[in-house]
């Protein structure tokens, strides 16, 4: 991989940046939820269950989950949850790569924005997400807990989860028009990113979604992650890193 690694204000030996940073890479997590079903001997107990994730631009992790499941009915009776984002593939023993444990309450959400950027994020999810019994739910952190490998142990708290809106409340405004430009007018370019940068096969890669520390790419049902160097907060700073990104990439 011949990516930059991050600097300044998303130093790579911030826990709270690791921790956003293996929770955006993740396009799943186990949702532990508490047991409020009818089995009285079994009510509290925890239920962990496989989902998928997308995220806001300030890193909410965000879930788009029918009532038909267990666990969507448990977070309506007890909105305490966790999630596990696990990063430890690819390495030879799994108990030296990165995990996170994060506690939040779950909240039903109607924002279509972020139920947009899930859709993009996980394109199948466009087949179901009309149906009445689904809904989009955001975690609101409570608590991380880091372990970025042996005795690299860091508690991790809310403000640190989630990046405040001054880092990407004009970023919003501007990501449909970005990512629409990108994959229209720059698509060489979207490649490159995939297949220089990331060293991933080549194929037919758009980008689904950016946010202040990086850029979503799929490719059919594959994904990856282009971090920045630097946070960007608006579209001119986005624009700025991306043309350095493909510079980049050109060189390489």
């Amino acid at each position: 991989m011949v990516i930059d690694q991050l600097d300044g204000d998303g130093a790579a030996n911030d826990p709270g940046a690791a921790a956003r940073t293996l929770m955006r890479g993740c396009g799943q997590a186990t949702l532990a939820t508490h047991h409020t079903g009818q089995d009285a001997s079994l009510v509290g107990w925890p239920v962990p269950t496989l989902v998928l994730v997308g995220f806001d631009l300030d890193a909410t992790p965000l879930l788009l989950i029918s009532r038909l499941a267990e666990h969507t009915r448990n977070l309506e009776g007890d909105p305490r949850c966790g999630l596990l984002f696990d990063g430890t593939g690819g390495h030879a023993d799994t108990l030296t790569g990165p995990r996170l444990s994060l506690l939040g309450r779950a909240v039903r959400d109607g924002d279509d924005r972020r139920l947009a950027r899930f859709i993009a994020r996980h394109p199948s999810a466009s087949a179901y997400a009309g149906f009445a019994d689904f809904a989009l739910w955001r975690v609101e952190a409570r608590r991380g807990h880091m372990v970025a490998g042996f005795g690299r142990i860091s508690a991790i708290p809310p403000e640190q989860l989630r990046l405040p809106p001054a880092d990407w409340a004009e970023l919003a405004e501007a990501e449909a028009g970005i990512i629409a430009h990108m994959n229209e007018d720059h698509a060489d370019a979207v490649q490159l990113y995939a297949t220089v940068l990331l060293e991933r096969p080549a194929g037919d890669w758009r980008m689904t979604g950016i946010d202040p520390e990086g850029c979503d790419l799929r490719d059919g049902t594959h994904s990856a992650r282009l971090p920045f160097r630097r946070r960007v907060r608006d579209g001119e700073t986005a624009r700025a890193e991306l043309v350095r990104l493909v510079k980049q990439a050109r060189a390489a």
